[in-house]
């Protein structure tokens, strides 16, 4: 109510200054019914309003204003200086109720009775002369002491002066000062702009980070600093809460409810979760259409619940808030749910799928083919529903910007729609990867983690190849055969970005990694948009989302994993999860373990146990301060101290770099970034016992891909630099791979593997 308020406040305050204007206009051209209609528009407004808000003095007023504007519209009443002069007393009144309840919430002392009396007047005897006006100022608000009666001055004093906690304190700002309207089009511009100077930064960290000149680089990140900043500043300026796409639903499900026969119950949490407004934009036509879809399809007949036991009345809940960078939309009903059943026997009828392929999906990706063109389980076609259109242009829609819908559903209890979009479509972060001999950009909220693999450990099922990736075979999508590129196959290695794309998880087979960066993202025009290899796509589809320009100056296509997904994934690995044959013997029965393998000085190679790292970066060495004998970073708004491993394995230090791998470790609250000189991979380990080793700075050691590597004990480690580190969490031995997971963990970004490629 308090937002409501300060709204009403500030567009008020602008009203009444139009008003001010189109009164004195009207004393000149006493006639003019375009002034008159704006006049009777503006009181209208305000005491609609103030009525709204219960502000009942000030609604009176306004009324009794508008009665009298209403007659001189008509012409039942002529504008005369009597009567600008008690309709602008009346302005003033206006004025002055509105600084009192911006000042304390309430309507105050301010004295309405004279002027609405002088109003009344005028409309029963428009020749009557209104008493002498009484001008009422605007209550300040910081209160000043009335001057007093004129005395004779005092005897001089010395000189003291007022300690600076007396001095007179400037004005609070009302709303109208705190708020300025901005046109729409000037926000595009400078989110243009934003867009243009994160290419020029990243374009120039890119050059500086070549030229190895320490007081450059320093200056280079302060600009990155001062950049990313202005990026957010600018972005929070086009954020909007949802609310003010979820104020027209609650007229949709009442008249959908009487249309259909239906009692429904409209329940909303998170209505301040923000958005692009960009983004907004596009979800309103899905997320009206899905809960129209709750209303007439979830949502029984009245007495159709009370025969299953269910109050009579049904409810839809929205829910909206962030999650891993994104945003969530949840439709929910509590109706009649979705029978997997009865989708699958449809999707038999329209040849969608065959018997057999229907007996290996899951129900969840039964309930998936509703998004299928075409498709509705509806028995009657009516003006709301049933002819098959609608869930196929949602789900495109969603994906057209980036996000995925999820479908959850329990026959009788009801279903859940999820959508899951990101926050903004101008600038997000991403990741590079290499195929053949171009570049391309993967939206990092699609990514899950990183694998290198040979080619030796791709398997083929089914004719399509798959990887063995802890325990279940993860699809994969060769992406230079998708794209119709020359590859060389008989490279070794390889990288699989594992991305998640709706409730699909597989692998993208790329070349290498080359970089992780903020991205500009333009869009691709309509021609661009639907090629594909041997020409334009005939499915509709594209497997680019748009374009971007990266810090060499090349352009790179930006892949569209949904679709991607959709046209690379074998039909049959595509509809369900896929797990390994069990592994036999003693080994089976061993907890495998993922160790990080990367270089300390000299080449040598450590492994450090993954169940303690959140995440692995990237930080600018420039950005490293001293402090003691302690290395500290900011970092994401908190201090992050640094250990090198290098000094505590006591081998000489690395040449000095501009940045600095590290992986980051938390736990009980607290994080800590671990230096190495190069990340070479992520290998697995069978989980057997470390072999031991008499120095206590490693847990022992194992052999990676043919050689021996001592795993360090990365925990003794951090805890030279932070004692307390971990102390919020009862330790467990650490016999090998028996590190326990972090309990509390920051926000993981993508695992990183084979980075030093």
């Amino acid at each position: 109510m308090d937002e409501i308020v300060q709204e009403f406040l500030v567009e008020s305050g602008e009203n009444l200054d139009q008003l001010d204007r189109d009164l004195l206009a009207l004393e000149v051209e006493p006639t003019s019914r375009e002034a008159l209609a704006s006049a009777f528009r503006t009181i209208h407004t305000i005491k609609g309003t103030s009525g709204f808000l219960a502000f009942n003095r000030l609604e009176q007023l306004t009324h009794t204003g508008e009665s009298l504007l209403s007659r001189l519209r008509d012409g039942q009443q002529r504008m005369s200086t009597a009567t600008a002069d008690v309709l602008l007393e009346m302005v003033d009144t206006v004025r002055a109720l509105l600084a009192t309840i911006e000042a304390d919430g309430s309507e105050g002392e301010v004295e309405t009775e004279a002027v609405s009396a002088r109003l009344r007047a005028l409309l029963a005897d428009p020749t009557s002369p209104p008493t002498v006006r009484e001008v009422i100022p605007a209550p300040a608000v910081v209160a000043a002491a009335p001057a007093p009666a004129p005395a004779p001055p005092p005897p001089a004093l010395p000189a003291v002066p007022a300690p600076v906690g007396e001095l007179a304190a400037p004005a609070r700002r009302s709303a109208a000062e705190g708020s300025l309207r901005v046109d729409v089009e000037v926000l595009d511009t400078l989110m243009q702009l934003a867009g243009e100077l994160v290419l020029a930064r990243n374009q120039l960290l890119r050059g500086v980070g070549a030229l190895h000149d320490p007081a450059l680089t320093r200056t280079a990140q302060r600009l990155s600093a001062i950049t990313t900043e202005l990026q957010e500043s600018i972005m929070q300026t086009r954020m909007q809460p949802i609310d003010h796409l979820w104020s027209r639903l609650p007229r949709v499900v009442r008249d959908l409810g009487a249309q259909c026969g239906r009692q429904v119950r409209l329940l909303m949490t998170g209505q301040d979760t923000e958005l692009d407004r960009a983004l907004l934009e596009a979800i309103k036509d899905p997320l009206t259409h899905l809960v129209r879809n709750a209303v007439d399809h979830g949502i029984e007949p009245p007495e159709t619940r009370v025969a299953a036991g269910k109050p009579a009345e049904g409810t839809v809940h929205l829910r909206s808030y962030h999650h891993s960078g994104q945003v969530v939309v949840e439709v929910a009903d509590d109706g009649a749910g979705i029978d997997p059943a009865r989708v699958a026997q449809r999707a038999l009828e329209r040849g969608l799928r065959s018997a057999a392929q229907l007996a290996e999906m899951s129900d969840g990706d039964v309930l998936h083919l509703v998004f299928h063109p075409g498709f509705s389980t509806a028995t009657t076609i009516t003006t709301v529903s049933g002819r098959g259109v609608g869930m196929d242009v949602v789900k495109t829609n969603i994906e057209s910007i980036g996000g995925t819908i999820e479908l959850e559903s329990t026959p009788g209890t009801g279903t859940v729609c999820r959508l899951r979009v990101p926050l903004t479509l101008a600038i997000v972060p991403a990741l590079t990867v290499a195929c053949a001999t171009e570049r391309f950009a993967i939206p990092q909220s699609s990514l899950l983690e990183l694998v290198a693999v040979e080619a030796a450990a791709i398997e083929d099922v089914a004719g399509a190849p798959v990887y063995r990736l802890r325990g279940a075979l993860l699809p994969l999508v060769d992406l230079a055969r998708e794209l119709g590129l020359r590859h060389d196959h008989a490279r070794g290695a390889q990288v699989v970005v594992v991305v998640q794309a709706g409730s699909r998880r597989f692998g993208l087979l790329v070349d290498g990694v080359v970089n992780t960066e903020e991205i500009v993202v333009k869009a691709l025009s309509p021609v661009l948009r639907g090629l594909a290899p041997g020409g334009p796509a005939t499915d509709g589809t594209s497997l680019y989302s748009g374009a971007t320009i990266l810090g060499d100056g090349r352009v790179a296509l930006i892949l569209d994993v949904q679709n991607l997904a959709r046209r690379g994934l074998h039909p049959d690995l595509a509809e369900r999860n896929l797990r390994a044959p069990e592994r036999t013997g003693s080994v089976a029965e061993r907890e495998p373990q993922r160790l990080l393998v990367a270089t300390v000085g000299e080449g040598r190679q450590v492994a450090i146990a993954m169940a303690v790292v959140t995440r692995l970066e990237m930080i600018a060495a420039a950005r490293v301060e001293q402090v003691g004998t302690s290395e500290l970073v900011q970092h994401r708004g908190a201090i992050l101290p640094l250990v090198r491993l290098s000094r505590y394995l006591d081998v000489p230090c690395a040449p000095h770099r501009t940045e600095l791998p590290v992986a980051v470790c938390s736990r009980g609250g607290r994080s800590v970034a671990v230096v190495v000189e190069e990340i070479l991979d992520i290998a697995e380990h069978d989980g057997s016992p470390y072999r031991g080793t008499d120095d206590r700075r490693y847990l022992g050691t194992v052999v990676v891909k043919g050689q021996i590597v001592g795993v360090v004990d990365v925990e003794r480690a951090i805890r030279s630099v932070d004692p307390d580190f971990g102390a919020a969490v009862p330790e467990a031995a650490l016999p090998g791979p028996a590190i326990p997971e972090p309990t509390a963990p920051e926000p993981t970004a993508p695992e990183l593997a084979g980075a030093g490629a």
